[in-house]
């Protein structure tokens, strides 16, 4: 299932799994800040009938070498790995899903190349930029991160990061995620955090989005909550909206059963 390949003098890792029988159509997952594709193993064991699954390391995370100390990075750099990914496994279109920051990758990849999005699963994310108060509590990231390190960043994102019930009842997911975000370099986590600081504004994309979407949001989800996943879901046409009760900002990691059964139903509906 893990596997790398080299491009233009990087490493790019992703997961990668078929379902059962001949594959007729591909999902590329982006996941969410600041983890790695291995969050989206629940999905890639329940990969649906037909369907290959294929999970990116965004550049700096899980197995894919972080940028260089210095230079501009830019949230479609994310989009770039994702359409090399594509050409490596001469994938010529996929439904491409994200997570949060995925998401936001998900938005360079309809900006660079729109031919190659056969759809969209787009959870617990948004279009627009950073506001002014959010550059500001991502400086102050990056100021927490350079203090403390990864673990740091864990502890100030832990009590949003994860939905109440989660934290509450589920210890073992907390347990997953907090070693799954330990385990990240912190040269990705620092050129991620720029990446969103400076990312542009999507909205304008919305109304062109002509492939079939999904827009899914955690009940209890304190970062972008359901009233964000109304908006986007209101903007992008003919898109379908699915709230997941009991779950934070990563409904596929803390109610994977629920998750799976939003997306099996939008793949087996629409594709």
């Amino acid at each position: 299932m893990h596997s790398e390949f080299a491009h233009a003098g990087r490493t790019i890792g992703y997961l990668d799994v078929e379902g059962p029988g001949p594959s007729r159509h591909a999902l590329l997952l982006l996941h969410a800040f600041p983890l790695a594709a291995e969050m989206w193993r629940a999905q890639l064991e329940a990969a649906p009938a037909g369907w290959r699954l294929v999970a990116l390391d965004l550049r700096g995370f899980g197995a894919s070498t972080p940028d260089p100390a210095s230079g501009t990075v830019s949230i479609d750099d994310y989009a770039r790995d994702a359409l090399a990914l594509l050409d490596h496994l001469e994938l010529p279109r996929a439904v491409v899903g994200g997570n949060s920051m995925g998401g936001y990758a998900a938005f360079g990849l309809l900006r660079l190349a729109p031919e190659r999005v056969a759809g969209l699963v787009l959870s617990d994310t948004k279009s627009e930029a950073d506001s002014e108060a959010a550059r500001a509590d991502r400086a102050t990231m990056l100021e927490t991160l350079a203090r403390g390190g990864v673990g740091a960043v864990w502890e100030r994102m832990q009590p949003a990061l994860l939905g109440a019930t989660t934290r509450k009842s589920r210890p073992e997911v907390v347990e997953r995620v907090r070693r799954l975000v330990l385990a990240q370099h912190a040269e990705g986590v620092r050129r991620a955090i720029e990446r969103m600081t400076s990312r542009p504004d999507s909205t304008p994309l919305l109304a062109g989005i002509g492939c079939p979407t999904v827009v899914i949001v955690g009940e209890e989800d304190a970062i972008t909550g359901v009233d964000v996943a109304r908006r986007l879901h209101e903007r992008i046409p003919h898109a379908e909206l699915a709230t997941i009760p009991g779950a934070g900002h990563l409904p596929a990691l803390e109610r994977p059963h629920e998750f799976n059964t939003v997306v099996g139903r939008f793949l087996a509906s629409r594709f």
